[in-house]
């Protein structure tokens, strides 16, 4: 009897660590970099656009709205140095990462001094600094939103794809 007690707990513990993990559905990506000598990354989840075009899930964005740059837990942008995107400075540390949809369909990039919540769970008074994104069209289509940190011009750009929508940031070490 004991071992068979011992049997469905350790399949009732399986069971909720499989569903635990199948929860937050998309999966994960990361990226990472090195500017400056400091280590820059990005965690982030990967839905699918399954059919839609990214017009169609975008465009239920209001300017104003924010977009958690994936699904599921917020993403998560570190940077082990402070870093300079346009005239913003980011400080070392670990934030949210969050795109910002403006009233003229522009887009920035902003910095969210709490990380780890769930991606719908964006707190605006936590907001440290926010900087422009350039939109263009992707020359790829991305099924999955996919970010990538590439190095250019001393610096690096992060860049996020999602069907045929691209947006970039520059950025320096400081």
């Amino acid at each position: 009897m004991k071992q068979f007690l011992i049997a469905v707990l350790a399949v009732g513990l399986l069971t909720i660590v499989a569903e635990s993990a199948l929860a937050q559905g998309s999966s994960r990506g990361k990226t990472s970099l090195s500017v400056g000598g400091k280590t820059v990354s990005v965690e982030y989840g990967r839905p699918s656009l399954n059919g839609k075009t990214v017009a169609q899930e975008i465009d239920r964005l209001k300017p104003g709205d924010f977009w958690r740059l994936g699904a599921n837990k917020s993403t998560t942008f570190s940077t082990a140095g402070d870093l300079q995107f346009g005239d913003v400075t980011v400080p070392a540390g670990e934030y949210s990462l969050w795109a910002q949809r403006g009233e003229d369909n522009s887009w920035k990039l902003v910095f969210n001094k709490q990380h780890g919540q769930w991606g719908t769970e964006h707190d605006v008074s936590q907001d440290l600094a926010s900087a422009p994104l350039e939109e263009t069209k992707a020359s790829n289509s991305a099924e999955q939103v996919t970010i990538t940190l590439t190095k250019a011009g001393g610096g690096g750009v992060i860049a996020i794809l999602w069907g045929d929508m691209k947006l970039t940031a520059n950025f320096k070490a400081k």
